[in-house]
């Protein structure tokens, strides 16, 4: 997938004029959210340095003369017969600096991100959709029928939630079009395209489950929401 850095003017007013152009045959209420990231994933360096430290513990203890002989490098090759107070030090300042270079690299965002395994990125990615949708969408429209398109840009992934009216008639499995429509754009770097595609796959679902009234009014933002 092509890198997403941010989303232009242009693509901005697209995703804008397709959300109105799909709200113009439905009651439903579409909002567009695109975010850089879903979480910071702190957790995932200090993760990789625990395995860091423990894989130089197994090694310590599977292959000791491996270590002796960083020592006797250490010390310039000379030969000396540490006690166990002082070979018990030297393991743990060898884990101890495991941890910290390995803590060090792994917090380089890209790496970081990189190194999260992809279960973890999806669940975050799909709460920041959902605290997302309650704060935006929820319960906002008189017929409850507001509907979240959610693209978080590092992680490559999207997501959409719908309120309680949609949900009891649309499986979530119907979205899938539009997901595949947004991933298609999203390879060739166009994330404006790719919500605006995704709206457009969903304003059709909901113009055949919620067709428009005559007295619906906008009830939520049309503009894509960039955090």
């Amino acid at each position: 997938m092509a890198k997403l850095e941010s989303v232009s003017p242009d693509e901005h007013c697209i995703v804008t004029a397709a959300v109105a152009e799909a709200e113009k045959l439905t009651d439903g209420e579409i909002v567009t959210v695109i975010a850089q990231h879903s979480d910071d994933y702190r957790e995932t360096p200090i993760y990789w340095a625990v395995a860091a430290m423990f894989l130089a513990l197994a090694c310590v203890a599977v292959f000791p003369e491996w270590f002796e002989g960083l020592l006797s490098f250490a010390t310039g090759g000379w030969q000396h017969v540490y006690t166990p107070s002082e070979y018990l030090t030297l393991v743990m300042l060898l884990l101890a600096a495991k941890f910290g270079a390995v803590h060090l690299i792994v917090a380089w965002k890209p790496l970081r991100l990189a190194l999260t395994p992809s279960g973890i990125k999806q669940a975050r990615v799909r709460a920041r959709a959902v605290n997302l949708f309650r704060v935006s969408a929820e319960k906002r429209t008189r017929g409850l029928t507001g509907v979240l398109i959610y693209l978080s840009m590092a992680e490559h992934r999207a997501e959409i939630v719908a309120d309680s009216a949609i949900a009891a008639k649309v499986s979530p499995d119907v979205w899938g079009e539009a997901m595949a429509d947004m991933i298609k754009e999203l390879r060739a770097g166009r994330a404006g395209e790719g919500m605006a595609a995704a709206v457009r796959d969903v304003g059709k679902v909901l113009a055949e489950h919620f067709p428009k009234s005559d007295d619906n009014p906008n009830e939520l933002p049309d503009r894509l929401i960039e955090l």
